[in-house]
């Protein structure tokens, strides 16, 4: 490859050592993907950077983000992994769509309804290696660590391409037990006082989960930052739980509580970067998720 006289030659190899860095976020993790030890990452980038003559990197709480520069190399560069693999597999007679994609998502939604999905994907394309990390925040405004990220409300500021995934239903459940123990609700007044099971309020942050001052005086008595623990707690008798129509509504074990009344709808974003290498394997990754929320709408939107 040409470059600046007396800078060194840029590398393919060390453009695939930013893609890892800009996808995963961390330098070990690179190491990690490509079978080499974080030094030679490190030297690796290092070298790009001498023969492109500026940061493509910057060190942040939360890992390593992309300058402007290091942006706009990925962007050109996101498809060399993918053509390296593809070119590899042509030679070889095989035609097969490969890459890895790491999807992003909340746990509960994550776990319910993207791992099925994911693993539908694997079965009809064995070449497409998944990922799914799962937690609760915003979107990293670097919007770097991940491939596709769904995320709860709009992913602003954040640079990634976004577009509405599925909206869904939050409701009150409880167990028999719990009903049976505490006088009758049958309005929402009747909630006042009544122990609520929801999120960590210190904890939260994202803002449109932000619902407990509106729920008739409630006072929490369980919360945890994990809906898996929300759902058992609420199973367990020790409140009433505001929990995803997708986990409760068909749960033997719990009764719905006041559901004309309460329930308040969400909206979950489907965000890429376009920075992403394994583009074929993205978008086939993308259209499967589309096709789950499609075929279970009427788990995330009961009687909706």
């Amino acid at each position: 490859m040409s470059t600046t006289p007396g800078r060194p030659e840029l590398s393919a190899d060390d453009l695939r050592v930013l893609l890892a860095v800009a996808r995963l976020g961390r330098l070990t993790a690179a190491a990690d993907l490509l079978g080499i030890d974080h030094t030679t990452v490190r030297r690796r980038l290092d070298r790009l950077e001498a023969a492109l003559g500026a940061r493509v990197l910057d060190r942040g709480v939360d890992g390593w983000h992309l300058t402007g520069l290091g942006r706009d190399v990925v962007e050109r560069a996101a498809t060399l992994d993918d053509v390296l693999d593809q070119v590899a597999a042509i030679a070889e007679g095989d035609h097969t769509v490969r890459g890895t994609v790491r999807v992003a998502a909340p746990d509960g939604f994550g776990s319910l309804i993207i791992a099925p999905a994911l693993a539908d994907v694997r079965s009809e394309h064995p070449g497409i290696a998944v990922e799914l990390v799962t937690s609760t925040r915003p979107l990293s405004l670097r919007g770097s660590g991940f491939d596709l990220a769904v995320t709860i409300g709009q992913a602003a500021g954040a640079r990634v391409t976004a577009e509405p995934l599925t909206d869904y239903a939050l409701r009150l459940y409880a167990s028999p037990d719990y009903l049976a123990a505490h006088p009758a609700v049958r309005a929402v007044a009747d909630l006042a006082g009544l122990e609520l099971i929801f999120y960590v309020d210190a904890l939260l942050t994202v803002q449109e989960l932000d619902l407990a001052p509106v729920l008739g005086g409630m006072r929490t008595g369980f919360a945890s930052t994990n809906v898996f623990a929300q759902l058992e707690a609420v199973r367990a008798g020790a409140g009433i739980g505001l929990l995803h129509a997708f986990m409760a509504e068909n749960d033997s074990r719990l009764v719905p509580v006041l559901p004309d009344e309460v329930e308040f709808r969400l909206r979950f974003t489907l965000s890429s970067r376009p920075e992403s290498p394994a583009v074929g394997a993205v978008g086939i990754v993308r259209d499967a998720l589309f096709r789950a929320v499609e075929s279970r709408r009427a788990e995330l939107l009961p009687g909706g």
